[in-house]
């Protein structure tokens, strides 16, 4: 992996724990994800016709149709999770997604692009993956409704790595423009969850009122950490992009630690420590 992919993948990573940890702290719901997509669509608008008029891409069938894929996939994970932590166990669901998630792509990634996995590659992923599994608290034993969590967070991470190599393909092999591909899903999230919006008009306008800055910061944030990622998979494998974008967990993990005050940071620090071991390695690679 080039120094400059990592750096983008981990500019990325710092961006998308930024807008998780504010969604954490609000603690809203599909109402709050219609606010922020509506704001992104608002607030990257003139970089999205910036880059129609500079690059003037080409949209054929096939840029079409990967383009509205992506979208129906980037929604389809959202709802699939949220339906997940309704009625499922948060502790399987959420590890069971962000260990099937950078696992499948990574496999997609071999069986569909063509990739190469090395045994230092798959050493990484690894150990990536069990890091990322035990920093978000394991599989926890006492779980209530523990098949149907397995089966979420299973869904879940097969939507991640349907969307990881089906978006690499998008901007590496069609040159779809990265901040391109990922406006068109913020455009399509607002606008399949607007009747919703338009219904629960009341709550809409509360998280506005509420925390203004933070959904601010979420619409910026969301959607800078993906475009960033899909500009380092236009010339870095998915197998290097889908293991090491895992460091946004641990982010996401130490921050709810420290500045929510969730506790539990010397167990939290250890696994860390084993997921930048396989960063390292797959740095190195």
């Amino acid at each position: 992996m080039t120094l400059f992919g990592f750096a983008l993948i981990l500019t990325a990573a710092c961006c998308h724990a930024t807008w998780n940890f504010f969604i954490k702290r609000i603690n809203g719901g599909p109402e709050l994800v219609w606010l922020f997509s509506a704001l992104s669509a608002l607030l990257y608008l003139p970089a999205a016709l910036f880059v129609l008029i500079a690059e003037k891409p080409v949209f054929g069938l096939w840029e079409t149709v990967f383009i509205i894929g992506s979208a129906t996939l980037h929604l389809g994970y959202f709802l699939l999770l949220q339906a997940g932590y309704r009625r499922g166990d948060l502790s399987l669901v959420y590890p069971i997604a962000r260990a099937t998630g950078p696992f499948l792509s990574t496999s997609f990634a071999v069986l569909f692009l063509g990739e190469i996995m090395t045994p230092q590659l798959g050493l990484g992923a690894i150990t990536i993956i069990i890091g990322v599994v035990f920093l978000a608290g394991g599989f926890k034993s006492g779980a209530v409704n523990r098949t149907t969590s397995m089966l979420f967070g299973a869904g879940a991470g097969f939507l991640i790595g349907s969307y990881t190599v089906w978006d690499s393909y998008a901007v590496s092999t069609l040159l779809i423009p990265p901040l391109l591909l990922d406006y068109a899903s913020s455009v399509g999230r607002t606008v399949l969850l607007a009747p919703l919006a338009v219904k629960r008009r009341g709550a809409v306008r509360a998280y506005w009122r509420d925390h203004r800055m933070s959904v601010i910061a979420i619409a910026v944030f969301n959607p800078l950490a993906y475009i960033l990622v899909l500009y380092a998979m236009t010339f870095t494998p998915v197998v290097y992009v889908a293991p090491t974008r895992e460091i946004s967990v641990l982010l996401t993990v130490l921050m709810g630690s420290v500045l929510l005050a969730e506790g539990d940071l010397k167990r939290r620090l250890g696994w860390a420590l084993v997921i930048l071991f396989g960063v390292a390695i797959l740095a190195s690679a």
